[in-house]
C-alpha cells in the first residue's frame, strides 16, 4: 500500500503539467526529486540541441510530453508506488 502523503497529489499536478509545458528542460524531474534525470534532459536539450539545430530539443520536448501525460493519467496511489517508493527515474 503507497503511503500517501499530502504533498503528493500536488506534486503530480505539478510535474504534469510541467513535463507537458516544459518537458525538454526536465523540470518535471527536478520536482519529483530526480536531479540526476533533470540535469540529463537539460543538458540534453541546450548542449545537444545547439548541435543538432534544435532536434535535440525536439526529442526531449516530446518525452517531456510523454512523461506528463503518463503522471497525469495515473492514479494517486499508483503515482506515489511508482516514482516515490520504487524511484523510477525514466517512463
Amino acid at each position: 500500500m503507497a503511503n500517501l502523503n499530502p504533498s503528493h497529489p500536488t506534486k503530480q499536478l505539478l510535474a504534469g503539467y510541467c513535463g507537458i509545458i516544459l518537458g525538454a528542460f526536465g523540470v518535471h524531474k527536478f520536482i519529483l526529486g530526480y536531479a540526476s534525470e533533470g540535469f540529463i534532459m537539460l543538458v540534453i536539450s541546450v548542449v545537444g540541441g545547439s548541435f543538432t539545430y534544435g532536434v535535440a530539443l525536439l526529442v526531449m520536448q516530446l518525452v517531456g510530453l510523454i512523461e506528463g501525460m503518463i503522471y497525469l493519467n495515473k492514479s494517486s496511489e499508483g503515482f506515489v508506488n511508482t516514482y516515490f517508493e520504487n524511484k523510477q527515474g525514466w517512463f
